[in-house]
């Protein structure tokens, strides 16, 4: 017998609107996970669309910050499952997403030249919006353990 059944617990009615976040949040993060990848990779045909510093630039990390941004993309790609499967690990995968994602922002801001190779203040509204979708979506995940709906 399930828990459900013995404690007379049931989840409530899942709203559409929590699917649709957490196939958005596997859709958003599969970029970056994408992103990750090809670089890690060296795709040829994607590191095309990169100018000579640029590319000296992402291939030029220390391992240190490729593991940061490994666990950043991974945990946030895995808290996306975690939503889609409905499990409490989708709150802390996206803490850890977040947490690495802010140190990894503070390095590339901070000590590099991030700002002038990577398009500005472009740049920096991408990491901001990076950095707000990973808010969202812990909140959704806190939300939906608080609901009853991660478990």
């Amino acid at each position: 017998m399930t828990d459900a059944i013995e404690t007379g617990a049931e989840r409530p009615k899942t709203p559409i609107w929590f699917w649709i976040v957490a196939v958005l949040a596997l859709i958003w993060n599969g970029f970056g996970a994408m992103d990750y990848t090809l670089t890690q990779m060296g795709n040829e045909a994607y590191l095309a669309a990169f100018t000579e510093e640029q590319l000296a630039f992402y291939l030029g990390f220390p391992l240190w910050y490729e593991a940061v941004w490994a666990i950043a993309v991974w945990s946030a790609v895995l808290g996306s499952v975690a939503l889609l499967i409905r499990t409490k690990y989708a709150a802390p995968l996206f803490l850890v997403s977040i947490a690495t994602y802010i140190i990894s922002a503070a390095y590339l801001y901070g000590l590099t030249s991030a700002y002038e190779l990577m398009n500005g203040m472009g740049g920096v509204i991408f990491s901001v919006v990076i950095f707000l979708s990973l808010v969202a979506f812990w909140r959704v995940a806190a939300w939906g353990v608080k609901a009853g709906l991660l478990r």
